[in-house]
């Protein structure tokens, strides 16, 4: 340590002189003082890095010196000289701290010797010193992360005993800090299903990381709690496994807010965010604790059951059964028996008593689908039923009394046809106590993305497909056709895709040719085609002329490009 700061306190002069000379020679910075008093002053400026102490300093000693140094916390080592060495002196100065202790005449070689020694002590000390330093700050550091982190934090070594908790520990899981550090994980006083604990020990037996793992708490006192966690191995230098770590984050008010949207996105089952479909949610709701007759009406393919089941399952009924029958696929004589039953010998082929749908469904919900196909007199026996609760089997004449929610579903304008006389007033009111008008898919357009996502989801894990959506023509060309069979017609739509698409992404290719035409509108009505005379041209020279290869690019059938280009006077591609 050249250049190294060392103070020399002795009242002899000679002692002062030689030990400056020495120490200077040796590239050192020595200051001499002769006495207690000069000694403190010098200790009060700069730090010394060495200091030499004569035993005897007149009415003071240097031991008192050396008390006083250490009272200070100087780092500096302190080497005692005496010119009467004892034993009990020296023992007595290495005990309170000294470095050394050295014995008059001193030579030089020694003074030089023992001045590395102490200046190479020093240096260690002060490293020591900087890297416990750097420990303190880094622990410090690492505990107010602890603290301030909202997720809980748990290290456990590789026996499965916990090392150190977090204070979020405690709200999140439970655990105590005083309490939990050293116990073994399965001795955790825990009142979860304890899934997060099987994560960490899968991850110490296998030595891989465990990511984004969701769990569901059940914790008694913790209603509806969700966690994700995430575990990884701990290593000492050398990769040694040495236990891991665990961080649980809390996302059970992420989860409420990602159920409601979900909830507000999908209600039973129905998908739809539009404004129109969020206000049937509203009044699926209000009907769910009152047992009226409800009348839905909208275009085929608008998914009327699905409200109809709706209604039904998020009601007091959800647990009874729900019925259904379509008016349309049978005969009145037919449907009366299939509706309300009938006994042994009611008419040819009645050869046991049957029992009706209605009062299958009783206590529970019966759905009479395309009630507007039903006869007069199928009309009449339903509105008697709808007064009196009470109905007649086919060839009874005892009245059966049942308790059964009436929801009916129509595509045809029921007014209308109370006004040719094809439908009963009376029971046109009876049925439409409640109406429900779903609208067709092409007035909630903003709703085609949501469907089209869930049912990619529901394709892919029916036909074990790997298929991630639409290409962008495809949701361009979805957005802008009139899906006049409505979400039927775009689910058997995309079902289709599902079973020619060989790539990971829908193509215009995938679509059934009745759509695919409207992606290039026919010029049969005088419309102006979508693609221009340029793209049509570029697809036939990416497919080398070949017509049907080019329709196939552009998505369009071989008729319609065949169409446009005798529309561009241009049958001949190579010219």
């Amino acid at each position: 340590m050249r250049g190294a700061r060392i103070l020399i306190i002795d009242d002899e002069e000679g002692i002062r002189t030689t030990f400056c000379a020495f120490l200077a020679k040796e590239g050192y910075a020595p200051i001499a003082v002769p006495d207690y008093q000069k000694a403190m002053e010098a200790l009060d400026g700069e730090p010394f890095d060495l200091v030499f102490a004569d035993i005897m300093l007149g009415s003071y000693s240097g031991v008192e010196i050396l008390k006083e140094i250490k009272a200070r916390g100087c780092q500096c080592p302190v080497v005692m000289i005496t010119g009467a060495p004892e034993i009990e002196t020296a023992a007595a100065s290495l005990r309170l701290g000294a470095f050394d202790y050295l014995a008059k005449p001193i030579r030089k070689e020694l003074l030089v010797r023992v001045t590395k020694h102490a200046l190479q002590h020093k240096a260690l000390g002060d490293e020591k010193r900087i890297i416990e330093a750097e420990k303190e700050r880094y622990r410090f550091h690492l505990e107010a992360i602890f603290r301030s982190v909202e997720d809980a934090i748990v290290t456990v070594d590789d026996n499965e005993r916990i090392i150190q908790v977090n204070e979020a520990s405690e709200r999140i899981c439970g655990l105590q800090m005083n309490e939990a550090a050293g116990e073994p994980c399965d001795s955790l006083r825990l009142f979860c299903d304890r899934k997060c604990l099987r994560v960490v020990k899968q991850a110490l037996k296998t030595g891989q990381a465990v990511r984004e793992y969701r769990i569901e708490c059940r914790h008694p006192h913790r209603t509806n709690q969700e966690v994700v966690v995430n575990v990884s191995p701990l290593r000492d230098s050398t990769g040694r496994q040495i236990g891991a770590v665990m961080i649980i984050r809390d996302i059970t008010r992420l989860s409420l807010l990602e159920r409601e949207l979900q909830e507000r996105n999908q209600f039973h089952g129905i998908i739809g965010r539009n404004r129109r479909m969020q206000e049937i949610y509203d009044l699926l709701e209000n009907l769910k604790d009152i047992d009226t007759t409800v009348l839905i009406t909208g275009s085929s393919g608008t998914g009327k059951e699905l409200v109809a089941r709706a209604i039904h399952f998020g009601g007091a009924r959800a647990a009874q059964p729900f019925v259904v029958v379509n008016c349309s696929a049978l005969a009145e004589n037919l449907l009366e028996s299939e509706l309300f039953g009938h006994v042994k010998g009611a008419f040819t082929g009645a050869i046991k008593d049957k029992t009706g749908r209605f009062q299958t469904a009783d206590r529970g919900t019966i759905f009479l689908d395309e009630i507007g196909d039903i006869s007069p007199r199928i009309q009449l026996k339903l509105l008697r039923f709808l007064e009196t609760k009470e109905f007649e089997r086919v060839g009874d004449s005892t009245p059966v009394k049942l308790d059964v929610q009436v929801i009916t579903a129509t595509n045809r304008d029921l007014k209308a046809q109370v006004a040719r006389g094809e439908f009963r007033e009376d029971l046109y009111y009876r049925l439409k106590v409640v109406e429900i008008k779903l609208p067709p898919l092409a007035a909630r357009r903003d709703d085609i993305p949501l469907l089209v996502s869930h049912y990619v989801g529901v394709f892919n894990q029916r036909f074990g497909r790997q298929i991630s959506g639409i290409s962008p023509e495809v949701e361009k060309l979805f957005m802008e056709y009139r899906w006049p069979g409505n979400i039927r017609e775009l689910i058997h739509t995309l079902e289709h895709a599902f079973v020619v698409c060989k790539r990971p992404l829908i193509e215009l290719a995938d679509l059934p040719p009745e759509i695919r035409e409207h992606a290039m509108p026919a010029d049969d009505h005088g419309k102006d085609a979508v693609l221009e005379k340029g793209r049509v041209m570029d697809a036939l020279r990416q497919a080398g002329g070949n017509k049907a290869k080019a329709a196939r690019i552009l998505g369009i059938s071989r008729q319609t490009i065949y169409r446009k280009l005798r529309d561009y006077n241009n049958d001949n591609p190579s010219r």
